[in-house]
């Protein structure tokens, strides 16, 4: 009897299902960064396989496929090309942070905005209209203006992004910001680590200053969203379609990574979707290589954004004469394969390389990373410790909050020399409490009651069967800023208290005259 209702209660979740499986989903993902492509590609891959029709909108050709993904690649400019180029290597010569990254992309870098907002108008983009889709998938870099995309499909809205929650990622559904206890992506805390006065005063300062830079960017997403859609008929606003998004899927994990925050139920944590269960067989010539590693292998990847000739050569060299002398083997990803910085019987030079794969491998005991969030993750994920070179954005509070969780060491790039980088390597291989402490957390890391990918799919599926699942909206979204912080209420409360208190005053005032007034005087004869 059991089995039977079990079998009934299988067919019925079934049944429910199948409404949203085979559904036409649009990914549009504009983002010029091979890591942020990563991370949705991965999530669209999952849904793919799950058998939805997928259509995916980029500017760079991802790295991630599945053979029933159509794909549609609209490149920048080779002049817009150059110019992100160069600035990425400025940057890699300089100390920079997610506002001074932010404040670039208002000049120099502004052709990231500028160049996804003209892929809008793009005859290969324009296609897409032709087609009926059901969802849209929106991967956030500062680019909301998109949104218009949905709302002329006319279909819900599903944002990925690539961190942990942030305000504006918050605004879309109406989570709360809390600055008091929850550290932003430039504040760094060690894991389990609770933020004093000072580090409250650093949280909120950048807060204010992210809010600050945010309601620029808000300004010109307007003038873009006006200029794209200004004359489609009866069209929602910008501001009404940031506040009916369905749902979004965050790369972050919480329970495990810190710091705990309130999450409403539009948003969905996918921390990890990039990883595979088991890793796929790495290359012939990687796979020798590592057997050969007697004393363990060493992994270097200064990520997809800034190549590694990007980095100033004395920095290169100096990097090179230390991983030469060491006795592990060195995997460095390194782009210009025909001048290369060295050449080194302990060095495998790879222009590409299967990151996540080569974590996975038993030889690999130390990851150079340039602390962004992917690889981080990646690390993490397969317990191995980290030295940190951080370049720019969230890296640096990435690489910070790493060392204080005593996951690895990191070592200012522009600071670097043969002397401090061969210290830091050697203390984390030689030392085991790194490698205990990243073990430790993989655990907690991988303890979750569904998958990254089992996440992504059911949630895709939820709202696609409950027409974007208006109902897991927080009231939040659609309230003015006035009613969301009470201030009305508290206003209104306020009045009466100091009306009772001047009535309070004026009934005393008064009782007091007629108690203890003067006699009235009495006239001499």
């Amino acid at each position: 009897m059991a089995t039977l209702r079990l079998s009934v209660v299988g067919l019925w979740l079934l049944l429910i299902a199948l409404p949203a499986r085979g559904a036409n989903i649009l990914g549009l993902f504009s983002s010029h960064s091979q890591s942020h492509l990563i991370l949705h590609m991965s999530m669209i891959k999952a849904l793919a396989e799950s058998g939805h029709n997928v259509t995916v909108v980029t500017m760079v050709k991802p790295t991630i496929m599945h053979k029933d993904i159509h794909l549609i690649v609209v490149p920048v400019t080779d002049e817009q090309e150059r110019i992100l180029e160069g600035q990425m290597k400025e940057m890699a010569g300089q100390k920079n942070s997610v506002l001074s990254t932010m404040t670039r992309m208002l000049s120099g870098l502004s052709v990231m905005i500028d160049s996804q907002f003209q892929l809008l108008s793009d005859p290969r983009f324009q296609r897409i209209y032709e087609t009926k889709f059901d969802l849209m998938f929106m991967g956030y870099f500062i680019n909301d203006f998109q949104l218009g995309v949905a709302a002329k499909l006319k279909v819900p809205v599903i944002v990925s992004w690539m961190q942990a929650p942030m305000t504006i990622i918050n605004e879309y559904v109406g989570n709360p910001t809390e600055v008091s206890y929850v550290p932003n992506l430039q504040t760094a805390l060690g894991q389990g680590e609770q933020m004093g006065f000072a580090k409250r005063l650093e949280n909120l300062s950048k807060e204010l200053l992210l809010r600050a830079m945010m309601f620029i960017f808000d300004r010109q997403s307007d003038r873009f969203y006006e200029q794209q859609f200004g004359e489609e008929p009866n069209f929602p606003t910008l501001a009404e379609m940031k506040r009916n998004v369905s749902l979004v899927f965050t790369n972050s994990h919480t329970i495990s990574e810190g710091a705990i925050r309130p999450l409403v139920p539009a948003i969905v944590e996918i921390g990890g979707i990039q990883l595979k269960e088991q890793p796929d067989p790495l290359p012939e010539d990687i796979v020798t290589f590592l057997e050969a590693s007697q004393h363990g292998a060493i992994l270097l990847c200064l990520g997809s954004n800034i190549k590694s000739t990007a980095v100033k050569p004395e920095l290169i060299q100096a990097m090179f004469k230390v991983l030469s002398s060491l006795k592990q083997n060195v995997i460095w990803k390194w782009e210009d394969l025909e001048s290369t910085p060295g050449k080194s019987a302990n060095i495998l030079y790879k222009k590409w390389l299967p990151q996540a794969d080569i974590l996975a491998h038993p030889k690999i005991k130390l990851f150079i990373t340039h602390a962004g969030k992917g690889g981080i993750t990646e690390a993490r994920y397969h317990g191995v410790p980290m030295v940190a070179l951080p370049i720019f954005a969230d890296q640096p509070a990435n690489a910070d909050s790493m060392e204080k969780s005593g996951y690895g060491l990191s070592q200012d790039l522009l600071q670097l020399n043969e002397q401090n980088f061969r210290a830091k390597i050697e203390e984390v291989i030689g030392n085991e409490k790194y490698a205990r402490a990243i073990k430790s957390f993989s655990k907690l890391y991988r303890d979750r009651p569904l998958t990254a990918k089992q996440s992504v799919v059911y949630w895709t599926d939820y709202v696609l069967r409950y027409n974007g699942a208006v109902h897991l909206q927080s009231p939040a979204v659609h309230m003015s800023t006035l009613a969301y912080f009470n201030i009305d209420v508290y206003a209104a409360v306020l009045a009466a208290l100091s009306l009772a208190v001047l009535l309070t005053w004026l009934a005393l005032r008064c009782i007091y005259r007629k108690l203890c007034g003067k006699s009235p005087k009495v006239k001499r004869q």
